[in-house]
C-alpha cells in the first residue's frame, strides 16, 4: 500500500492562495545556516563528551544531558525559513509557520530588541517577523515584498511603515551599488 504525502503550502491552512510553484522565492542561505547550526551542535557535543571522557565521568545520564544541550543549541541557531510568492510571505520556525498577506499589508515596523526584526502585519491581523538580513541577502524575496508593498501604498491600505520599507530599500540599494562597484573595480 502506498501513502501519499502532501506538503503544506501557505494557502493550505490560512486561506491564502499561493502562486504557482515556479514563482515562489525563498531564502537561498537557509540551508547554509542550517548546516552551520548542526555543525556547531555536533562540535559542542563532541567537545563535551571528550572532556567528560578525559575526566572519567562519562555515563549514560551525562551523554543524554549533553545530547539534549546540543539539540537545544541547534534549535536556537536554526533560523526561520522565509518564503514569498505573489501576495504572501511566510516564515516557518521550529514549531509553526506564520503567513502574512503582503498584498493586504497595514503596517510594517522595526521591532525593538537586541536582534533587529521587521514586523509585517496584514489586514486580517496576521503578523510575521523577519530578519532584514534575509531581504538583503535575497533580492528575489525583497522584490516580492517590495512589489506587493508598493501596491498597498497605492491603494492606501499600508498606513504605517512606509518609512521602514524605505530604510530597508535604501540599505539594499547601497549594498547592491557597493557590490557593482567592487565587481567593476570602481572602488
Amino acid at each position: 500500500m502506498r501513502r501519499h504525502i502532501t506538503r503544506s503550502t501557505p494557502g493550505h491552512h490560512t486561506g491564502l492562495r499561493p502562486s504557482s510553484p515556479g514563482t515562489a522565492a525563498h531564502d537561498q542561505g537557509w540551508t547554509t545556516d542550517l548546516r552551520f547550526a548542526i555543525h556547531c551542535s555536533v562540535v559542542l557535543l563532541g567537545l563535551l563528551l571528550a572532556v567528560d571522557t578525559a575526566a572519567g565521568r562519562l555515563g549514560w545520564p551525562r551523554v543524554l544531558l549533553w545530547t539534549g544541550l546540543a539539540a537545544l543549541l541547534c534549535a536556537v541557531l536554526v533560523p526561520p525559513r522565509v518564503r514569498a510568492g505573489t501576495g504572501w510571505l511566510s516564515s516557518r520556525g521550529l514549531l509553526r509557520e506564520r503567513t502574512v498577506r503582503t498584498d493586504r499589508l497595514v503596517s510594517v515596523r522595526w521591532s525593538d530588541g537586541v536582534a533587529q526584526r521587521m514586523v509585517l502585519r496584514d489586514a486580517d491581523g496576521r503578523r510575521v517577523e523577519v530578519d532584514p538580513a534575509v531581504f538583503l541577502a535575497n533580492p528575489a524575496l525583497w522584490h516580492r515584498l517590495d512589489e506587493d508593498a508598493r501596491g498597498c501604498v497605492e491603494r492606501g491600505t499600508l498606513r504605517c511603515g512606509v518609512t521602514a520599507l524605505r530604510q530597508l530599500a535604501d540599505r539594499i540599494d547601497r549594498r547592491h551599488a557597493r557590490t557593482v562597484f567592487t565587481i567593476s573595480g570602481l572602488d
